[in-house]
């Protein structure tokens, strides 16, 4: 019977394709931590804005890679920071939401050019033309409603439109479906019923009719 030495170093794998897992999984075990450092110190002014901003987003498109690479092994990243024991609130709740804070909350970038407007009516049309096309899979949808509220939340003024809101609820419960998972008929009739309003008022405040 073989014995066990202490001084042994323990392996988590046998195969390369055992090793090649791990690291993988640490690797992804790196990014949320780094994720929920930037979030701290974001939160804290310990960053601006500028320099938080292409950081979470660079965190967040490696997340989202890794993810996929270990999709057998993370049945859902709310599994795997428990199994891990990992105790990184902020992260978790960026990684739900899917962009980052400053699209998420109020921005004050303005002002507004013609190319943002440009740019996000055609995002409007674009995920208004996805839905009417009947597209209700994640991995179809995610995309065009990650670049909508992107674009959307550059527009000063934007933390105040009740479209807002509606639109980041309904990239946080994209955000938490599989790739393959589809909304329901009646989610994507509510769904363009939102983004519909969220456009007429998008162009009421560009034109200075909002409220009347």
């Amino acid at each position: 019977m073989a014995t066990l030495s202490l001084d042994e170093e323990v392996r988590l794998y046998t195969n390369n394709a055992e090793r090649e897992k791990y690291n993988l999984l640490g690797t992804l075990y790196g990014i949320i931590v780094a994720l929920d450092y930037l979030e701290r110190a974001y939160v804290r002014d310990a960053i601006t804005a500028a320099q938080y901003s292409p950081a979470c987003t660079r965190l967040l498109s490696q997340y989202m890679t890794m993810l996929k690479l270990v999709k057998d092994s993370v049945p859902s990243i709310e599994q795997f920071m428990t199994r891990y024991r990992m105790d990184n609130p902020a992260a978790l709740h960026r990684i739900r939401v899917g962009v980052p804070a400053t699209v998420e909350h109020s921005s004050e970038a303005g002002p507004e050019t013609g190319k943002w407007i440009a740019e996000t009516t055609q995002n409007f049309i674009t995920f208004m033309d996805a839905l009417k096309l009947r597209l209700r899979a994640k991995d179809q949808l995610h995309p065009i409603m990650q670049e909508l509220v992107t674009g959307y939340a550059r527009f000063k003024g934007s933390k105040d439109w009740e479209g807002r809101s509606k639109m980041v609820s309904w990239l946080i419960t994209l955000n938490s479906m599989k790739a393959s998972e589809e909304i329901t008929d009646e989610q994507s009739r509510q769904l363009m019923f939102d983004v519909d309003h969220a456009y007429a008022e998008f162009f009421r405040s560009l034109s200075g009719k909002e409220g009347s």
